[in-house]
C-alpha cells in the first residue's frame, strides 16, 4: 500500500488554488501547510490524514523536468459519478486541461467510471469510481 505521494510544482500558489478547489469535490482537503521563505508545502487528505503533497520546486536546475515525469499519473477515488463530473468541471475552471471526459471505461473493467485532466503543472490526474452501474449514469 502507498502511504503518501509528493511532487514538486512549477507555481505553488497556482497549484494550491487548483488543488484546493478541485480535490474538495472528492472529499479531499488541504490538511497541513508548511510555508517558510525557503519551503512551501501543502498536504491534502481526508479523515485527518494527508496522503497527497505538493511543494514548491526548490532546485531551479531541475525546473524543466517538473511535470514531465514519464508515465506519472495519480488517480483519486470518487464516491459517485456526480463527484467525478463536479471535480472534472472544477479542474477545467481552475486551469486544468481535458484528458478524457467523465464516462464509463469498460475496457478497463466492468464498473470503471472515470474522468481525466492534466493539471497546470502537466501532471495527469484521474477521478475514478470502480463500482459504477449503468443505470446510475444520470446524476
Amino acid at each position: 500500500m502507498i502511504d503518501h505521494i509528493s511532487f514538486s510544482v512549477k507555481n505553488y500558489r497556482e497549484s494550491r488554488k487548483f488543488y484546493d478547489e478541485t480535490l474538495i469535490c472528492l472529499g479531499i482537503e488541504c490538511l497541513m501547510v508548511f510555508e517558510t521563505e525557503e519551503h512551501q508545502v501543502a498536504g491534502y487528505g481526508s479523515k485527518g490524514k494527508p496522503f497527497f503533497w505538493i511543494g514548491k520546486d526548490i532546485n531551479p536546475n531541475t525546473q524543466e523536468f517538473v511535470g514531465k515525469t514519464r508515465g506519472f499519473h495519480i488517480a483519486f477515488q470518487a464516491s459517485s459519478i456526480k463527484t467525478i463530473h463536479n471535480w472534472y468541471q472544477k479542474c477545467l475552471k481552475f486551469g486544468g486541461k481535458d484528458n478524457g471526459a467523465p464516462g464509463p471505461r469498460p475496457e478497463y473493467h466492468p464498473g470503471y467510471y472515470a474522468g481525466f485532466v492534466v493539471d497546470p503543472n502537466g501532471y495527469r490526474l484521474e477521478a475514478v469510481l470502480h463500482d459504477y452501474k449503468e443505470n446510475e449514469s444520470k446524476f
